[in-house]
């Protein structure tokens, strides 16, 4: 089998190597085993792989360059359209060499697939679409104009659309799914934990005005205040990281709130299964991953009522669901740091569910989309 991937992931060329965004990479390396070669149509930059980047498992790579481009003022609009053209003529061959075309959604690219694909309505097509397919959420109009073409099965034959969520009146090709980054063999039973010391948190994810990490940061500040011996660690790196020093060096907070930067797997696990939480305030997510990761080794999450996190959550009875009000956010963690019994519980529940949800129940689901 040739498989088509259409993706707006940066990609990185090291001798005949390619490496992109590790999560993405971890993952479709797993639909790469089952495929005889691969055809990449990605943008690519002249940098280097950081400690967040894993490269492809492939020996029959071909890689297809196309320009990033986007739609954010009349200067890279008129750049944009004089791109467009060999992107979609790049597109279209490497979805025409192959016989499984995958967009990988939403993105510029993907939104460039989502319109070429029509044009192959006999070939076996998958989508992924890792945002928020909440049809009530507020989304740019270059994300809600994939979803409709994703879900029109009259532009989309052929296609099963992988979404994060059951949601209600959807049209039939579109599957509900998840994502995982454990296998089974890193199961492990979850120690106990108490509040006699520190309580720890973590926050994993970009430091983007996005993920809301402030707002991570000012709970934490506030229950210092209140008296609890607490700490947060942050691990990775955005624009919003010179404005957490700053309000880290203000408000003297160097003992309590840790920037420990972008980390390799191993070392963020290991965070993760020292903490009690894991908090993501984040205004737009798909499959949280960070959130499921936390859950997996026993940390209570604390989210946004975002995409499908209410029912990641079960609705509050394993993990909190953040209000965004300081105040009742307060309240609801100090319920549980006064009730051992309540966290002991909720971090049970958290625990199963997302072990639930392991690489290997992934890849057996990926086989399956594969041979249908």
């Amino acid at each position: 089998m040739k498989f088509a991937i259409i993706t707006h992931v940066i990609h990185y060329k090291v001798g005949n190597q390619y490496f992109g965004y590790a999560p993405y990479i971890r993952e479709m390396n797993i639909w790469l085993k089952y495929v005889d070669e691969v055809i990449i149509v990605a943008p690519s930059s002249k940098g280097s792989p950081t400690e967040i980047d894993l490269d492809y498992k492939h020996d029959k790579i071909d890689f297809r360059d196309v320009s990033e481009f986007s739609f954010t003022s009349l200067k890279n609009n008129l750049i944009s359209l004089y791109k467009l053209p060999r992107i979609f003529w790049t597109v279209f061959w490497a979805m025409k060499n192959a016989d499984h075309i995958h967009l990988r959604c939403p993105g510029n690219t993907g939104l460039i697939g989502c319109f070429v694909q029509i044009l192959f309505p006999k070939k076996t097509k998958t989508a992924k679409y890792a945002g928020n397919w909440d049809p009530a959420s507020k989304q740019p109009w270059t994300y809600k104009l994939q979803k409709y073409i994703l879900g029109n099965t009259f532009l989309t034959k052929n296609m099963q659309v992988l979404v994060y969520g059951d949601w209600k009146n959807q049209s039939k090709n579109i599957k509900p799914f998840f994502t995982a980054t454990y296998s089974d063999i890193e199961k492990i039973s979850i120690q106990k934990l108490n509040f006699d010391s520190t309580i720890e948190f973590v926050f994993v994810g970009s430091l983007v005005e996005g993920k809301n990490p402030m707002y991570a940061l000012k709970l934490v500040e506030q229950l210092v205040k209140n008296g609890k011996k607490a700490i947060l660690n942050f691990y990775g790196e955005g624009i919003e990281r010179a404005s957490l020093e700053n309000y880290i060096k203000e408000n003297d907070l160097h003992d309590n709130v840790f920037l420990n930067g972008n980390q390799n797997k191993e070392t963020v696990k290991l965070a993760y299964q020292r903490s009690h939480f894991v908090i993501l305030p984040s205004k737009s997510e798909g499959w949280p991953k960070a959130v499921a990761e936390g859950m997996f080794y026993g940390c209570v999450p604390i989210a946004t009522s975002v995409s499908c996190v209410p029912f990641m959550l079960d609705y509050g009875e394993r993990g909190v669901l953040l209000e965004m009000d300081l105040e009742q956010d307060i309240q609801q963690l100090e319920t549980i740091l006064n009730n051992e019994m309540v966290f002991d519980n909720k971090r049970i529940q958290a625990s199963e569910w997302s072990q639930k949800y392991t690489l290997n129940v992934f890849e057996e689901e990926i086989k399956k989309l594969l041979r249908e």
